[in-house]
This record gives C-alpha cells, structure tokens and sequence, in this order.
C-alpha cells in the first residue's frame, strides 16, 4: 500500500498486495507514484527536494524485476503515474508494449537532447553514464578508440564483465550502428582473443583485477569511479579506483557511447499531470546538479556541472547517434557476442 511520503516500498520481485483506496479514484492529486528498477535511495534527495519545493509527496515501488508484467497485469487500476528505469532498452520495451502515453513539454524537449529522448515522447533521459576505459597508470595512454579493445597489442590484457550484460550490449550494438554487423562480429572475435580472465564479475572488479595485476585495461561505467573514489564502496575500492586512470573512449566520429536512465510516464496514469511536472522538474537545473552529486551520473541537460570526480575524466563528447537506434540494434549484438563466444 502506499502511504504518505516519505514511504519507500521496497519490492525484491515478485507481487505486493495494493488496496482499493490506493489504486482507485482515493490516489489524492497533491501526490505520484513511482514504479522504479533503481533503488529508491539513489533519487530520494531529488524527490525529497522535489516534495518540498511542491508539496507533492513522492511515492516509490521498487521492482527489481518484472516491471512490464506488473504494470501490465494492473491494467487501468494500476496506481503508477512513472515508470523510471536503468537502460534505454527496457524503456523502449514499456513502449512497445504499449504501457506509456506520449507527452508534449517545451520544458523536456528544451533540456533532453533529441538523440536521448523518444521521438514520439514516450520516454525521456534523465542522466547518462559513460562507458569508459579503465586503464592502468603506468600504461601512460592519453586517448583511446573502442576499435582498439580488438588490437591484437591487448592480447591477455583486457579484462571485462559477462559481454551479455546489458551496459555490454549496448556498447556492442553502438559498435554495429557505425560498423555493422560483420564488423562487428569481427571485433567481437579480437576483444575475446584479448581477455586476461573471463569477461564476469562486475564492472569495479576490472579496476580490482588491474590493481592486481591480472589486466592492463577494461570497459566500465563511469559513475562506478565515484562510487569508489568519493569511498562510498569502502577503503579497499577506493584502493582499487586510485590504480586506475578513466579515459574517454570514441567511435571514430569522436563521440563517447552513454546509456541512459529514464522515466516513461505511464499509460493509465491517475495523477498524470502530476508525473508530468515531476518529469519536468527532474531535468531541470536544480535536479540535474543533484542527480550528479548523489550519483555520479552526468546530467542529461548541456551546461549542468559534473561532480569534480568525474570532471576529472576530461569534457564528455556523447556519440550522436540516436540511442532508440541503438536499442535496435541489441538482439542482435548479443546474437553475436554468443556467436564468438565472448563469455565462454
């Protein structure tokens, strides 16, 4: 049930007993409802800020898994007004299934860049986070292309998570929008003749495996080095990001490949009005700023400052190609990242 702010329920899957008062015409207009792949307390102080410049409270579900399946078995008494989730893919999947309903906003349109939001403004990104190389120190390298992760100089030097992740596929399938697909195959090929382990574990485990010697270099996201470095993770990660010096990688057009988060706002939205204002205020100069201080992300909106950490890492220049470009391009990559074997 949801009760007033600042309740957070949090869901580890699997279904939740909502009343009647909460999912019918009770929902009161001075409040949304979140449903949210991304642990409540990483945006709380945006809707902590959000509830007190507004006084609309913020309710948050967390579902882990399952996102589209629950909203889709509510049908119209589903409760949700935003459904926000990690990685561009799963919110062109609410679309595709039909579980958001486009919204026209100057403010949106004016703040999220065109290639990181739906055309048909189904969906908007809300901060983005690079996939970067993680190197070490005494390698001294400057720059570096994502083509070169195949260069056969990195033979048992690489290392990386499982290629099936989802932060891996969107790199892979950013690859086959600039290259296609043999290429891609072919890179893909190059990248596992250079792993030093098996491409597993996580993403702070390749600045862990550098530390120790097992590689030279691997693809992570970029907020994981504020996590480590800020010592949220404790003393021993930030041990492990102080090995490590990030580069911004590029395709050959100079651009960095993101991926994004994002809310979508949901079909049968009760409190519609609501989850539009709060979509608003969450690009705007204010949230931005906050999003990047509590997350490490970089903010979607040009002009907005990037926490000094990962400031540190240089002035990101995204790729511009249209993310929804690249989500079609997954099943595919992932067909070929299975083809070569990258995670065997």
């Amino acid at each position: 049930m949801f009760s007033r702010f600042p309740l957070r329920v949090a869901l580890m899957g699997g279904a939740v007993a909502i009343s009647a008062a909460a999912t019918g015409s009770a929902l009161l207009a001075d409040e949304v409802n979140i449903y949210t792949t991304r642990e409540p307390g990483l945006i709380q102080p945006l809707l902590d800020a959000y509830t007190e410049k507004t006084g609309v409270r913020v309710n948050t579900v967390f579902l882990k898994d399952g996102m589209p399946e629950r909203v889709a078995s509510e049908g119209q008494s589903s409760p949700a007004d935003l459904l926000m989730t990690v990685d561009a893919g799963n919110l062109a999947d609410l679309v595709e299934k039909g579980l958001t309903q486009p919204v026209e906003s100057a403010a949106l349109a004016e703040a999220v860049p065109e290639n990181l939001r739906d055309a048909d403004g189904n969906w908007f990104a809300l901060s983005m986070r690079a996939r970067v190389l993680y190197a070490a120190k005494d390698l001294g390298l400057e720059s570096f292309e994502y083509a070169n992760l195949a260069d056969p100089e990195y033979k048992g030097r690489i290392c990386l998570r499982s290629g099936q992740h989802p932060y891996n596929t969107a790199l892979f399938a950013a690859y086959d929008v600039h290259h296609g697909a043999e290429a891609t195959e072919e890179w893909l090929s190059g990248i596992k003749a250079n792993l030093a382990r098996k491409a597993a574990g996580g993403d702070r485990e390749v600045a862990k495996d550098i530390l120790g010697g097992i590689c030279d270099i691997g693809i992570a996201n970029s907020y994981y080095v504020g996590l480590m470095r800020s010592g949220r993770g404790g003393d021993e990660q930030k041990e492990w990001a102080d090995a490590i010096n990030v580069i911004l990688p590029t395709f050959e057009n100079g651009g960095t490949h993101v991926n994004i988060s994002g809310a979508a706002v949901a079909k049968h939205a009760p409190n519609r009005d609501q989850a539009v204002a709060l979509l608003e205020y969450l690009v705007s100069d204010e949230a931005q700023e906050l999003y990047a201080k509590a997350n490490f992300e970089y903010p979607v909106k040009a002009g907005v400052a990037v926490d000094p950490i990962i400031a540190e890492f240089g002035e990101l220049k995204i790729d511009p190609t249209p993310i929804i470009e690249i989500v079609a391009k997954r099943k595919e990559a992932s067909e070929l990242a299975e083809k070569v074997g990258i995670d065997n």
